[in-house]
């Protein structure tokens, strides 16, 4: 009796549910049309919808028909079929991980494609386009590989974007020293990384689409057994699935679609963490979305809306002209950044800041040895820097220059040397005290300028200056690098101190932030003059070059007075660095107190990035690596950080000068080359 009543019951709302499944996914399959339509009406050239019209009927003259069939139609079909592959990609990569943030992105799967691309260019080898996205594919397993290995899949959401944006910062870095080792062999590599669906005819579409449907088909076909994973490990296997199969044919799948998209229009960010987002709130209403079979294709439709809708808005809000040179790959990292702020801000963040577990208590005799030894270090690598570049010269050169008896060669060679040597270590040792003071305010040991956005806004307020207004002095720039600064630090802090700076979210907030400001500099440069364009790159990439002693005065007091208030602050900066309560009982306004020292790292993150561009993992290296050397007691660990962080980036700025003279790499490739690995290793000793 009990079955009879209740199977009415719940029989019926299941012809209701799939009908209501179909009617969103008809209105999808109805958006991408109207969205592909609207695409093809779009361009440079005067060919209207009437004209499309007529060259699809066979009407239009030769020319219209050369431009819509050459063109547009090649455009809007790439459009369609890299915005599918990549959100069938990521609901494929987050049902496998069980991780909301999985996407092709933040699994560093772009970023290894870029690299072995890069590569193969270096060699001098051109290969067809199928044999560049078997490379790609190589490249893209290998990044998501690592990043799963270290994240764990199912461990947590944090783990796996901060492994993969650590990892994607390493290995672009790579790949962009590659870039300006080897210019003539990378020549045109740069621009494909920033993504675009724009093309020259079908061959390439026609190439990519059989991969395509292949890692769609593969995937609907291991459907059933990717939703078994949904239930745990131990369920799945209950149910006679083979976990380890299925994942590996899952994220080799996803990854074979990512590839593929990634040869045919670059990397375009964040369809794959965007697509699946919008698909899985109807899971809740519809259960028919809930299955990876009627998931999977949503996904993939939504992501061609995405692609598609982007490259639409993109060319309805600039002008047709500037919008040809505007990659599509901006405007989705633009959404793409803004999901993620949505995100973190709503993710149930257990992981609370709290301070080290454990407390290391150092002699003076140590503090002293370390202190002195470190001393001698940068007296060292200094003396390096001023001697050694494209022209090598003597100490007695450098003796006869400061006295003003020097030739013209060697004045000429040490007025442009020594300022950018002065700009190296100030910028090293203002970036080592803005972490030290972030990560202590926030109780964070993640946390970091760049890694936060702060050094992104910083660099945006730089590039907008240095674009708009060429002739711009040092403190100008300095200003609207503290203004840019400021801005991404008030939406980072403001959003993570929501409940207490939870370490989770204050990073993930962070990430999305610095991704938005990523994207903003990239139109800047793409929109700007040419010749401006090329200094905000040099600039970009944590290069001192052309550095004057006027450029580096903002920066050196601005670093005199932070280290002068942290200094005579210790004390209450050791309190704030232990908990909430501690500083209260003891009578200190916490909140004064935090805002005072958030405030002076974001002055001289600002200041370090006025100075001499964008160089990352310093803050977050050097306070380590302190506290490990010395303890906790900031007394130790602010001049022994600001040692640390002056050695580094005068020794990576050195290496860059150097190694290829008279070529040069920017110092922010370097330390993010060193930063990556200690980074990932930080993440491998939180999660044991």
């Amino acid at each position: 009796m009990a079955v009879t009543a209740t199977t009415p019951a719940t029989r019926p709302p299941a012809a209701p549910t799939r009908t209501g499944a179909a009617a969103v996914t008809a209105a999808l399959v109805l958006l991408v049309a109207v969205l592909a339509v609207a695409d093809i009406t779009q361009g440079t050239a005067a060919v209207g919808p009437d004209e499309v019209l007529k060259a699809l009927t066979g009407r239009a003259d030769a020319a219209d028909a050369s431009v819509v069939v050459a063109s547009r139609l090649p455009r809007m079909t790439a459009g369609l079929l890299v915005g599918a592959m990549l959100g069938a990609a990521g609901a494929a990569l987050q049902a496998v991980s069980r991780n909301v943030l999985a996407a092709p992105d933040t699994l560093a799967v772009n970023a290894g494609s870029y690299l072995a691309l890069g590569l193969v260019a270096v060699t001098g080898v051109s290969l067809p386009l199928l044999a560049s996205s078997g490379v790609a594919l190589l490249g893209s397993l290998a990044a998501a590989a690592v990043v799963l290995g270290l994240s764990g899949l199912g461990a947590g959401t944090v783990r796996l974007v901060l492994a993969g944006t650590a990892l994607a910062l390493g290995l672009t870095a790579v790949t962009e020293g590659l870039l300006l080792l080897f210019p003539e062999e990378t020549h045109g590599l740069y621009r494909w990384n920033q993504g675009s669906i724009a093309q020259s005819g079908f061959d390439g579409v026609l190439r990519m689409a059989p991969l395509g449907l292949v890692g769609l088909l593969g995937l609907l076909l291991a459907a059933r057994r990717v939703d078994a994973l949904a239930l745990g490990d131990d369920a799945a296997r209950g149910l006679g699935v083979p976990v380890r199969a299925t994942r590996i044919t899952a994220v080799v799948l996803a990854a074979l679609l990512s590839s593929a998209a990634v040869t045919l229009a670059g990397p375009i960010g964040f369809v794959g963490l965007c697509a699946p987002a919008l698909v899985r709130p109807l899971s809740r209403r519809f259960h028919a979305f809930a299955r990876s079979r009627a998931r999977l294709p949503a996904a993939a439709l939504t992501g061609a809306a995405l692609v598609l809708g982007s490259d639409v808005l993109l060319r309805a809000a600039v002008p047709a002209d500037l919008a040809v040179a505007v990659p599509t790959g901006v405007v989705t990292s633009l959404v793409g950044a803004v999901f993620m702020v949505v995100m973190a801000v709503r993710l149930k963040d257990t992981a609370s800041a709290a301070a080290p577990d454990r407390i290391r208590i150092r002699s003076r005799a140590v503090f002293l040895t370390t202190t002195a030894v470190l001393v001698a270090v940068v007296v060292g690598v200094t003396l390096a820097a001023v001697l050694l570049g494209d022209t090598k010269l003597l100490l007695g050169d450098v003796v006869n220059w400061a006295q003003g008896r020097a030739g013209r060669t060697v004045s000429f060679v040490l007025d442009t040397r020594v300022p950018r040597v002065l700009a190296a270590l100030s910028a090293g040792a203002a970036l080592a005290l803005a972490g030290t003071l972030i990560q202590a305010v926030t109780r964070n040991p993640l946390a970091e300028p760049a890694v936060l956005g702060v050094s992104g806004g910083a660099a945006l307020g730089a590039v907008l200056m240095v674009t708009t207004v060429p002739l711009a002095g040092a403190w100008s720039l300095a200003g609207a690098a503290f203004a840019g600064a400021a801005i991404s630090s008030v939406v980072v802090f403001g959003l993570a101190a929501r409940g207490g700076f939870q370490q989770n979210r204050l990073v993930l907030v962070g990430i999305g932030v610095a991704t938005a400001t990523t994207a903003l500099i990239s139109l800047l440069i793409v929109l700007t003059d040419p010749f401006n364009a090329v200094k905000a790159l040099t600039w970009l990439s944590g290069s001192t070059y052309g550095r004057t002693l006027p450029d580096v005065a903002p920066l050196a007091g601005v670093l005199a007075v932070g280290t002068a208030v942290a200094m005579l602050r210790r004390t209450e900066l050791d309190l704030v660095s232990l908990d909430e309560d501690t500083p209260r009982l003891l009578g200190l306004d916490l909140a004064r107190g935090r805002l005072g020292f958030l405030a002076l790292g974001v002055l001289l993150s600002a200041t370090a990035v006025a100075a001499a561009g964008t160089i990352g993992f310093v803050g977050l290296v050097a306070p380590h690596a302190a506290r490990a050397l010395v303890g906790r007691r900031h007394a130790r660990v602010v001049p022994v950080a600001l040692l640390l962080g002056a050695a580094l980036v005068c020794a990576a700025d050195l290496l860059g000068r150097t190694v290829i003279a008279p070529a040069q790499l920017g110092a922010g490739m370097t330390t993010a080359v060193i930063g990556t690995p200690y980074f990932l290793h930080l993440l491998v000793r939180s999660r044991r």
